[in-house]
């Protein structure tokens, strides 16, 4: 089922994700409407709160939507390690019609669960570990709209404040 992409500036987007303590059944039900949601939307990756739900899990493939080739499902990923630098152009489903050019570290290591419940560790560069990033950002109440200038932010929140009217 897809399920509703939160906006920014919605509150959900903005508040610190709860850690997972377990999978559930109505876990696994999240995490299948969640990747449903982020290949229709055309997205790479899509964290919880996207869809309203502030607890840590994020789902991510850097071959989507179209090829679907390398989906992970990660629960209560942390980056513990990282270094470099690189700038990307991003966009985000939380953030339509905005996009932004943001610093990220160049390689990063990343603990997680995956959705059986075993620990896993990715150390990965590029795209990757963009999205990577990204999304964990949004485990932790910040969307691409806050790292823009101030100027920037001001002229999207406008305009999305039109929207929702």
């Amino acid at each position: 089922m897809k399920l509703k992409i939160c906006t920014w500036p919605d509150e959900v987007l903005a508040a610190k994700a709860e850690p997972i303590s377990e999978v559930t059944p109505e876990l696994e039900e999240l995490i299948e409407n969640m990747v449903e949601t982020m290949y229709e939307s055309d997205g790479v990756g899509l964290a919880a709160p996207q869809v309203g739900e502030s607890i840590r899990l994020i789902c991510v493939d850097q071959t989507g939507p179209k090829e679907r080739g390398e989906l992970r499902v990660l629960i209560n990923p942390e980056i513990v390690e990282c270094d470099g630098e690189v700038e990307s152009e991003e966009g985000c489903l939380s953030c339509p019609e905005f996009n932004l050019k943001v610093k990220r570290k160049e390689r990063v290591k990343v603990t997680a669960m995956d959705r059986e419940g075993k620990d896993v560790c990715i150390e990965t560069d590029g795209l990757l570990a963009i999205i990577l990033q990204h999304e964990i950002d949004h485990l932790e109440g910040v969307t691409l709209a806050d790292q823009a200038g101030r100027l920037k932010k001001s002229m999207y929140r406008k305009k999305a404040l039109k929207w929702q009217k």
